[in-house]
């Protein structure tokens, strides 16, 4: 099923005002999701909306938002008075500035987002802007989900990408975290040479597509032998060596990967992709080795 937009308006840069239509570019319904149930019965427990003053629970129909401005002391805010809101970020990117794509550092990006034009009359315009922004990213703000968020977009393919941004007052700084007050502002020379080299040895052209997310698929097999009435049996799993000479770790790191390069690559993928033999237990159950 497609995407639906989530919000609807004009991205304006000066006097050019487009027409678009903004989609979630990512989504979480992959995600394994588990009721709650009475470990007792195995019955899906109901999570009802109590009134402790009325004594009775409380149906959709019958709840507002109410905002506490004093301890115990709640004004109620209704959707007419938060539609009297009447920013331009409501219903208008305004871009403000303009910089290179990279000045915006990963960690202020919050979610992402596509926009498309709203209707065929906007497609040009829209398309001009677009090669217009190559290599740069457009600065604004926009309202969505109930608050104003700051909002970068660049082109991406036939279309726009939008990210929210955190602000500036929202990220921790980094000096915050006093364990690093122990890391040595330099190194020793001859470790940061080993270190470059191991480094350079795992280097490739990235392709976020290669990797998978192995512990939904390792939850989905356990889920799965349940089901079948399995006894499931875990791998063993060895905590990583702490490292005492640094500069033997590394020797070893290279070593390691240089014997690694040698093996035939399909020998790796054999081994992926042999089954694991199920054996029965003592009581008849299959027992199923989760990797």
């Amino acid at each position: 099923m497609p995407p639906r937009p989530t919000w609807k308006g004009f991205l304006k840069v000066s006097l050019v005002n487009i027409p678009v239509k903004v989609f979630p570019a990512t989504e979480s319904a992959e995600t394994i999701s588990f009721n709650q149930l009475h470990a007792e019965c195995q019955t899906r427990i109901q999570q009802k909306r109590w009134c402790p003053h009325c004594e009775r629970e409380v149906p959709n129909s019958e709840l507002v938002k109410g905002y506490e401005f004093e301890k115990g002391r709640y004004v109620v805010v209704s959707e007419e008075d938060m539609n009297k809101v009447r920013v331009e970020s409501t219903r208008v990117i305004n871009l403000v500035q303009f910089a290179d794509e990279t000045e915006i550092d990963p960690i202020y990006v919050d979610r992402a987002y596509y926009l498309a034009p709203d209707g065929a009359m906007a497609a040009e315009a829209f398309a001009v802007m677009r090669e217009g922004m190559a290599g740069k990213a457009g600065i604004g703000k926009m309202a969505l989900y109930g608050r104003e968020y700051l909002v970068a977009v660049r082109p991406r393919k036939k279309g726009i990408v939008m990210y929210t941004l955190h602000h500036d007052a929202e990220i921790r700084s980094i000096d915050q975290i006093e364990e690093l007050d122990s890391v040595p502002s330099k190194v020793k020379p001859e470790e940061m040479k080993l270190a470059k080299q191991v480094i350079s040895t795992f280097a490739a052209e990235l392709n976020l597509k290669d990797y998978k997310d192995e512990y939904k698929e390792g939850l989905r097999k356990i889920i799965d032998a349940k089901i079948a009435g399995e006894e499931i049996v875990a791998p063993e799993v060895q905590e990583p060596a702490r490292v005492v000479d640094l500069m033997e770790a590394l020797k070893r790191s290279l070593d390691s990967v240089s014997a690694e390069k040698k093996k035939p690559a399909k020998a790796s993928l054999e081994k992926k992709a042999a089954a694991v033999p199920k054996a029965k237990t003592a009581n008849g159950a299959r027992k199923r080795k989760v990797s």
